[in-house]
């Protein structure tokens, strides 16, 4: 019987500093996106408490949908 190998090539390795540059960018633009998703759930949080029971059945199956 013969013996098969696999050999998958050798991948560059990466130093694991991140790049000033990139990183900040990144870094800025993570709390912009948590920020407009926090607005979007605050718009949600004021929409549930005017008509949370009008919300909640608009989720309720009717008949066989």
């Amino acid at each position: 019987m013969s013996q098969r190998t696999k050999h998958t090539p050798k991948r560059e390795e990466t130093s694991p500093e991140p790049e000033e540059k990139g990183g900040e960018a990144a870094t800025e633009r993570a709390k912009k996106v948590r920020e407009e998703a926090d607005d979007i759930l605050d718009k949600i949080d004021e929409v549930l408490e005017k008509n949370a029971a009008g919300f909640v059945k608009s989720f309720i199956q009717k008949g066989g949908e």
